[in-house]
């Protein structure tokens, strides 16, 4: 029936879409809506392109030209994102997921902060295995869903800090780690109806990451760098409310409170020996709340609209402020029993200074700004 068939095309693009630029660093969410498809062997891989700007209205110290003042920081990125479901049995499913689960982009025109940066990336790739266990419950069925994951961590910096003693000096870092964790959750579904009700958990980690770098470009340095990232529970919902219309929506929190700080650590630097350097976040907990209508055209097209509204974790020491993002997106199917979904959204992002007064960059300031999102993705099933 037509619930039935947007019932992925709607809450599954709508989800990828919505986590591609939620707050703090999350990007990607692994595809576990995979589980509760049709189909005994099930194949879907797509990408999402973010293309983010927001301008500096003033740099550090307060300071109105000059430096970053007037550019763009936000760098373009995108989130890979891959599942394959294998059906067990009538009441056992199990998945392996692949995406980009968290990450950060920027890139800055000058020497930014104490440490002159010129260029900081991270991504946190995850690769995890979940399973569903369903039950028949009144009129639906009940699911029990656990899981754990692999998550790898790599970092680069590249920066123009003024050392004591040395003056200016290029300074590059290469950092990366492992971590593993564990998700775990419970569902409820009616399938007539394309009811669907998930809580899902997912762990926090924490790395504890080695590398290395190199400092005027000929003195190579030994580097570490600590840092966790946050456990999040989020609730979903979605249901039939007419003929061809499907209604969803979700609320999610995340430990973000638990980013206070990213440490570094350089040793084998002349004369100084070794570089302590840490950016500084200290940020609350993020909310997340989403909203949308689905609707089935015909037996072969769905489409979606959603809102969704981000909390900012900013208190004063960046700009990760609040949110909004309205997306759309349509599910095609084809002849040869597949399904092409594509989407497009845009962001607002509320302006934001720096405002902490044992910050580093102090004064700095941004004006609001805006993001471009695309994606698309491609599904099989047998």
């Amino acid at each position: 029936m037509r619930l039935v068939r947007i019932l992925s095309a709607s809450t599954v693009l709508a989800a990828a879409i919505g986590s591609a630029h939620a707050g703090g660093f999350s990007r990607g969410t692994a595809d576990t809506d995979i589980l509760y498809e049709e189909g005994n062997f099930n194949m879907r891989a797509g990408a999402i392109i973010v293309v983010p700007t927001q301008k500096f209205k003033t740099g550090p110290g307060g300071t109105t030209s000059g430096g970053v003042v007037g550019t763009d920081y936000l760098g373009t990125y995108a989130i890979p994102s891959a599942a394959i479901k294998l059906k067990v049995s009538d009441n056992l499913s199990c998945a392996g997921t692949f995406t980009s689960a968290y990450g950060a982009n920027s890139v800055y025109d000058a020497p930014y902060g104490l440490t002159g940066k010129l260029s900081e990336d991270f991504t946190v790739t995850e690769f995890g295995a979940t399973c569903a266990v369903f039950f028949d419950l009144g009129k639906g069925r009940l699911s029990i869903l656990g899981g754990g994951f692999v998550e790898k961590f790599d970092y680069s910096l590249s920066a123009l800090p003024t050392l004591p003693g040395l003056g200016s000096a290029p300074l590059s870092v290469d950092l990366n780690s492992t971590a593993t964790g564990w998700r775990a959750g419970v569902g409820y579904e009616i399938p007539e109806i394309a009811f669907r009700t998930q809580l899902m958990y997912r762990s926090g980690t924490k790395h504890n990451a080695d590398g290395t770098g190199s400092l005027a470009g000929v003195i190579p340095l030994t580097t570490t760098g600590r840092g966790s990232l946050p456990q999040s529970v989020e609730l979903k919902v979605q249901s039939g409310i007419a003929p061809g219309w499907l209604a969803f929506g979700s609320v999610k929190w995340t430990d973000w409170s638990v980013n206070e700080t990213l440490d570094l650590s350089m040793s084998g630097v002349p004369v100084i020996g070794t570089i302590d350097s840490l950016n500084q976040y200290y940020w609350r907990d993020g909310w997340t709340v989403t909203g949308g209508i689905g609707h089935a055209f015909n037996d072969n097209v769905s489409g979606l609209v959603s809102l969704q509204w981000d909390r900012g974790v900013a208190t004063g020491y960046d700009f990760r402020t609040d949110k909004w993002l309205l997306a759309t997106g349509v599910g095609i199917k084809d002849p040869l029993g597949g399904e092409l979904r594509l989407g497009g959204a845009v962001s607002y992002l509320t302006s934001a200074e720096i405002t902490a007064a044992d910050s580093n960059e102090f004064g700095a300031s941004v004006d609001s700004g805006w993001a471009g999102i695309v994606s698309a993705s491609y599904s099989v099933k047998w």
